[in-house]
């Protein structure tokens, strides 16, 4: 059997930058053998975190399951069947956008947080997964990590979700005109990533 790619995009555009780079690293992903899937955030019904805790007070390695009724279980699940995940946002305000954040904020039932503790505990001590992260910004590539929230956004969400980056994209200069294709090399990047999730 397999192994299983699942994509979490957080652009609100399909086939922009973001979208189209994820989609280049998964089908390098398909190309070892990989099936993938797709998850838009913009698509999704998501609540905010209201900050109960709920999800977080059994212990246990399992994750808690959030009391609000909204889209959030079923994109866990497939998460969590997932063999490697590939994370991605633009960057808006020198962050990942609105809706990645709200999804990165509803992860907290990964953690173990019993009322009375000072801070929250990862379930999983060990990444059990791999991951691949994915921004792009108007600014220069290389300063997405230096100068903006988003590097560090996606670092987190795949450590809360057990999952262990081996590729990193930063896309920059994205600004100068409206749908810019990727270019041959950022296509060519994205597919050795993609190579290496599998």
């Amino acid at each position: 059997m397999g192994s299983k790619v699942v994509a979490i995009v957080g652009s609100y555009r399909r086939g922009g930058t973001v979208d189209a780079a994820v989609q280049a690293i998964l089908k390098g992903a398909r190309e070892k053998g990989a099936e993938t899937k797709t998850i838009y955030l913009k698509d999704q019904y998501l609540e905010f975190c209201t900050n109960c805790r709920a999800c977080t007070q059994t212990p246990g390695e399992h994750r808690g399951v959030c009391v609000q009724e909204d889209d959030l279980e079923p994109i866990l699940r497939e998460i969590d069947s997932a063999d490697a995940l590939v994370l991605g946002s633009p960057v808006n305000f020198w962050n990942v956008t609105a809706v990645y954040r709200q999804f990165l904020e509803r992860l907290v039932g990964y953690a173990y947080w019993p009322w009375g503790k000072a801070a929250p505990k990862p379930r999983r001590k060990h990444p059990t997964r791999k991951a691949a992260l994915v921004a792009s910004s108007a600014a220069p590539g290389f300063l997405i990590p230096l100068c903006t929230g988003a590097a560090r956004a996606l670092r987190a969400s795949a450590q809360i979700l057990g999952a262990k980056p081996v590729g990193k994209l930063w896309i920059g200069l994205r600004g100068q005109q409206p749908d810019q294709p990727l270019s041959p090399r950022t296509l060519a990047h994205a597919r050795r990533i993609g190579l290496r999730l599998v």
